[in-house]
C-alpha cells in the first residue's frame, strides 16, 4: 500500500479549511470534493484538477464539519453560528435549516442507507439524530453520567463530544468525547451499550473499517491511534508516530490502510497489521484537520485521498 502526492491548491478558502468529504457520484455528476472553511463557506471541487464547482454560502460563522448524503444528491454543512444547513448539491438550494443551541455540532455523519443524519451534540453529552425524510429530530442518544455525579456537576462537561461514526450496518454508532472515551449506542434501539476506554485526552475523530464492522478506529489528542473491536470492548491496539494532536483519521476502502491527520502538520498513511505508519506526507505547513478516503467498492484498492489544513490548502494524493 502507497498514497503518491497527486496535485495541492494552496489557497482553496479565504480562511482555515477544517473540514472536507466526498460526494458520490451520481448519474448527472461525478464525485466531487467537499470542503467547510471558517470564512463561513462551503465548497464543491473537481478532484481531477481541483477546479472550484460551486461556492455554498449562508452561514454567518465558520464551518466545522461536512457530511454528504450515500446518493451524492444532497450534501450538509454545520456552523459556529449554532446551524446546520442541508442543500441540493446539484442546485445549491436550501432543503432544511436544521437549528442546534451554541456548542451543540461539532461533527456529523449520515447513516450508510441516508435516512438518518447523526449530529455530535458538543456539550449537550449525547448525538442527535434527524431523519431525513422531514428533516424532524428524532432521537437523542445520552452517554450516562458517571455514578455519583449530578446534572449540576461540571465534570459532565468533559464528555463534551467531538466526533461521531457509524457502523458500515448502521445498527450502531461511535461518537468520542473530550475526557478520552468513546460511546457506543444501539441506534434501533436508541441505547448505549458500553464505553472503550484508552485515550487520555479528547477524541476528535473516528472511522469504521468498512471491511469488518467491529473495527473502530479513533484519533486523539493524546497523540495516539486507538484500533478497538468495538463490539467486544477490546483495545486491539494503539499506534504512535505523530508528535501532536491526531485531528483527523479515515480507513481505506480496502480496509488495508488508515490515513490520519494531525497538528503537528503531516499526513500519515498507517499499516494497521504493522501497527505502524509507513508513510509521511509533509505537503501543508499547518494543521492537518481532515483527511478522507474516496467512497469505492468496499474491498477495492485504489481511492483518492483527501487532506485539508489551516495553511488553507488542499492536497489530494492517489491510493493503491
Amino acid at each position: 500500500m502507497k498514497v503518491a502526492w497527486l496535485r495541492s491548491l494552496e489557497t482553496s478558502h479565504e480562511d482555515c479549511v477544517w473540514a472536507c468529504t466526498w460526494v458520490p457520484a451520481t448519474d448527472r455528476s461525478p464525485a466531487l470534493l467537499l470542503t467547510g472553511s471558517l470564512d463561513e463557506t462551503v465548497k464543491l471541487w473537481n478532484p481531477e484538477d481541483l477546479t472550484l464547482v460551486r461556492t455554498n454560502t449562508g452561514h454567518c460563522l465558520g464551518v466545522v464539519s461536512v457530511a454528504a448524503h450515500p446518493s451524492g444528491k444532497i450534501a450538509a454543512s454545520a456552523s459556529m453560528d449554532s446551524f446546520i444547513r442541508v442543500f441540493d448539491v446539484e442546485s445549491n438550494n436550501t432543503i432544511a435549516t436544521l437549528e442546534a443551541p451554541p456548542s451543540e455540532v461539532w461533527q456529523m455523519q449520515f447513516d450508510p442507507r441516508g435516512t438518518t443524519l447523526a449530529v455530535a451534540g458538543g456539550s449537550s453529552a449525547s448525538v442527535k439524530l434527524w431523519n431525513t425524510a422531514e428533516w424532524k429530530l428524532v432521537a437523542t442518544l445520552s452517554i450516562p453520567r458517571p455514578e455519583g455525579s449530578k446534572p449540576s456537576d461540571k465534570g459532565g462537561n468533559k464528555k463534551f463530544v467531538l466526533s461521531v461514526a457509524w457502523s458500515p450496518s448502521g445498527r450502531q454508532l461511535a461518537c468520542g468525547s473530550m475526557d478520552g472515551s468513546i460511546s457506543v449506542f444501539d441506534v434501533q434501539r436508541a441505547k448505549f451499550l458500553h464505553q472503550l476506554d484508552g485515550h487520555t485526552m479528547p477524541v476528535r475523530s473516528l472511522a469504521y473499517s468498512p471491511l469488518d464492522p467491529r473495527v473502530l478506529v479513533s484519533g486523539s489528542d493524546d497523540e495516539r491511534i486507538h484500533m478497538y473491536d468495538a463490539e467486544g470492548k477490546t483495545l486491539l491496539s494503539s499506534m504512535s508516530g505523530h508528535s501532536s494532536w491526531v485531528l483527523s483519521v479515515d480507513v481505506s476502502p480496502d480496509g488495508a490502510a488508515i490515513a490520519s491527520g494531525s497538528s503537528d502538520r503531516t499526513v500519515k498513511l498507517w499499516d494497521p497489521k504493522m501497527r505502524a505508519a509507513v508513510q509521511t506526507m509533509t505537503n501543508h505547513t499547518d494543521q492537518v484537520w481532515a483527511v478522507k478516503f474516496e467512497a469505492a467498492s468496499v474491498g477495492v484498492r485504489g481511492s483518492l485521498l483527501a487532506s485539508v489544513s489551516d495553511d488553507k490548502s488542499i492536497s489530494l494524493y492517489n491510493y493503491s
